[in-house]
């Protein structure tokens, strides 16, 4: 995905000044906080839900802290499953690994579940220059897909497109005759009858993975459609893309965080659809790929573990954050200028790319700490985006007069009486 981070603060102004997508964010901004409100008072309140919390980050902080030894229990597991497993050390390299198998099995057709992995290595735009037919099979990704747009949102991708959008979109797109597609059923009911057909034919099913199992080699995906299972079971081949970061210890601690996801994303104490993909179609099986492949991502996460912004590696991709953050609800998901916006997203952009092109982004906070109190994985945001402000003054990202006005303010706090009499004219 071609990152435009740099102009943030155009893009959040002109995101401002919309104000029809504005009150479709004001009312997300109110219903998604009051649904996670409800889902920890029927897990049994806060003390119960922080207990969760805690456990679920020691999880992540071990598993971490021993990431090259669950890789390779990981591996180890996937391969004795029948998988084969790579891990690629940037997105080009992801890329090519996904385009080598496609080209092996002489693919013509992909079906593809969510993906933010994906979206970060731009592997559709690879693909389809490739010559392959990719179809996005999420029904929020389908739309981003048909419209030609980028997600505005790491879980409600086509959140910022309304009923009426959408419906325009459908009737452009879908070569089915006069209809009236007068409310949201019917429109989802249309997409899966188009989209039932992607499904039944395609040659390579993409997946992502929301945690890798270490003891025995599965991969759980969590989802509400159910495109996943069909992704992942009706082509022959299946690749599960997904990054070095998601991999846990047990099963059970997966499920710790499935309690912890679903209910800080939407509000609902289980997902739809919780899957765990074991490889390739055993014999006896009646269904499921003949061929499965991991490709494991590391693109700076490595670095990332290595410096003071490991914490940040422990994220679940919930979306809490987001939700509850006003500079998101005012500047919307595209402002931030790449895959992962919000709090989250000020934070990893910078560290996935680079400072230099990611540079308003750490000043995109009121400070008012809201992501840190609800983010399930207990990550300090607010503490990691003023290291990021910290990190641009002494690289010298931040514009010379800046810099120049912060060191004068500075010297002035040293200087009371001075600082009060200048203050005071």
């Amino acid at each position: 995905m071609e990152q435009h981070s740099r102009d943030f603060l155009q893009a959040a102004g002109a995101a401002i000044a919309d104000s029809e997508r504005a009150r479709t964010r004001e009312a997300l901004g109110l219903l998604m906080p009051n649904q996670r409100e409800q889902a920890i008072k029927d897990f049994g309140g806060n003390k119960e839900f922080d207990a969760l919390r805690s456990e679920v980050k020691a999880i992540r902080q071990h598993a971490l802290a021993h990431l090259g030894h669950y890789l390779e229990s990981f591996s180890s597991a996937a391969r004795e499953n029948g998988s084969s497993v790579h891990f690629a050390r940037n997105g080009d390299e992801l890329n090519g690994i996904v385009l080598d198998i496609c080209t092996r099995h002489e693919a013509q057709r992909i079906a593809k579940g969510k993906s933010m992995i994906t979206e970060e290595t731009g592997l559709n735009a690879a693909l389809e220059s490739a010559g392959f037919a990719v179809r996005e099979t999420d029904l929020g990704e389908y739309i981003i897909q048909e419209s030609g747009d980028t997600p505005s949102h790491i879980v409600a991708p086509a959140l910022h497109k309304s009923p009426a959008e959408i419906r325009e979109l459908f009737l452009e797109r879908h070569d089915l005759g006069e209809r009236d597609l007068a409310d949201a059923p019917e429109m989802v009911a249309e997409a899966r009858q188009v989209l039932r057909e992607e499904f039944l034919a395609a040659d390579v099913g993409i997946i992502g993975s929301n945690a890798l199992i270490a003891e025995n080699g599965y991969s759980m995906l969590v989802t509400n459609e159910g495109n996943g299972d069909l992704c992942a079971n009706l082509p022959p081949v299946l690749i599960v893309c997904t990054s070095v970061d998601r991999v846990l210890p047990r099963a059970e601690d997966a499920m710790a965080m499935l309690r912890l996801l679903v209910r800080s994303t939407t509000g609902q104490a289980v997902s739809c659809y919780t899957s765990f993909y074991a490889g390739p179609r055993r014999p006896g099986d009646v269904d499921g790929p003949l061929e499965t492949h991991f490709v494991l991502l590391d693109n700076h996460r490595s670095e990332i573990l290595a410096s003071d912004y490991a914490e940040m590696l422990q994220c679940i991709r919930c979306g809490a954050c987001l939700n509850h953050c006003p500079v998101y609800m005012n500047a919307g998901g595209h402002a931030y200028g790449w895959v992962y916006p919000g709090p989250m997203g000020s934070v990893l952009t910078p560290l996935l790319t680079s400072l230099e092109e990611s540079a308003d982004l750490p000043d995109a906070c009121t400070a008012c700490g809201r992501c840190e109190e609800v983010c399930p994985a207990s990550i300090p945001l607010p503490d990691l985006l003023r290291d990021l402000r910290r990190d641009k003054f002494t690289q010298g990202v931040t514009a010379k007069r800046w810099r120049f006005g912060i060191q004068i303010h500075a010297w002035l706090a040293l200087h009371p009486r001075l600082y009060q009499r200048i203050t005071s004219l």
